[in-house]
């Protein structure tokens, strides 16, 4: 039992150290769909960005985008059952989007946040799931095209919950509060102001116990687990993935 324990130490460890290989494949369909300017003297690096860390029983989930230094090329979601040795892809690549905020209610129920970004944020909407995030469904937030991004959200329960758009244009402030009794479904604007809102019953960051560490130097971001000053690496992913030529 012992030699057993210390393997998955082992595992974990090297988990920590050994970046994730999150695989990008620049294709002719996205070349043209997002106006890269790519090519074999010019390449176009392209970047991961993370955004939010979540764990829901012994699921690991972390959230962001694929970037190049001008354009959002797509969301991501990876998750992870076994404390961060390995990592898999539960929903699909939505091209132009960025994810933001996870949020469970339970082991079973969860959103995240998103919005398209093209080259103006707009269209923003909710991944949902209903099965401890084994599989994810995009739910648009507004049946019109609508610019700005979700800023905070929250769910006191499965059906009542209140959402933060940050519709902002330059040096204006514009936020709007709306709030929903049908677990997201429908949702009605309760207030808009001029300066930022907060939703007062929402989670602090890092709640959950895990953050995201960036490491610029080592271009790396590192999902770590703790609090204070006591932090221990679970995963690390690779900040740089690949070229556009």
């Amino acid at each position: 039992m012992r030699s057993r324990f210390l393997l998955l130490f082992l595992a974990l460890q090297l988990a920590a150290q050994t970046p994730v290989g999150v695989a990008y494949q620049c294709t002719p369909q996205d070349v043209e769909a997002l106006g890269l300017n790519c090519s074999p003297e010019e390449p176009c690096p392209v970047f991961l960005e993370l955004s939010s860390a979540e764990a829901a029983g012994k699921s690991l989930f972390v959230a962001g985008n694929l970037h190049t230094r001008d354009v959002t090329l797509s969301s991501i979601l990876l998750t992870s059952g076994d404390g961060g040795i390995t990592w898999t892809e539960p929903a699909e690549r939505l091209r132009s989007a960025s994810l933001e905020q996870i949020e469970f209610m339970d082991q079973v129920t969860g959103w995240i946040s998103g919005g398209m970004i093209d080259p103006l944020a707009r269209d923003p909407f909710l991944l949902v799931t209903k099965d401890g995030g084994k599989s994810w469904n995009q739910k648009m937030l507004f049946d019109d095209t609508k610019y700005g991004t979700v800023a905070q959200f929250h769910f006191n329960s499965l059906n009542v919950g209140e959402l933060v758009l940050d519709a902002s244009r330059g040096k204006a402030t514009r936020q709007e509060l709306y709030g929903t009794m049908t677990g997201g479904d429908n949702w009605e604007i309760k207030q808009t102001s001029n300066v930022p809102l907060r939703i007062k019953d929402a989670r602090p960051p890092n709640s959950s116990g895990l953050r995201l560490r960036a490491d610029s130097a080592g271009g790396a971001y590192h999902l770590e687990k703790g609090g204070g000053r006591n932090w221990t690496g679970l995963a690390t992913f690779k900040i740089r993935l690949a070229d556009c030529r």
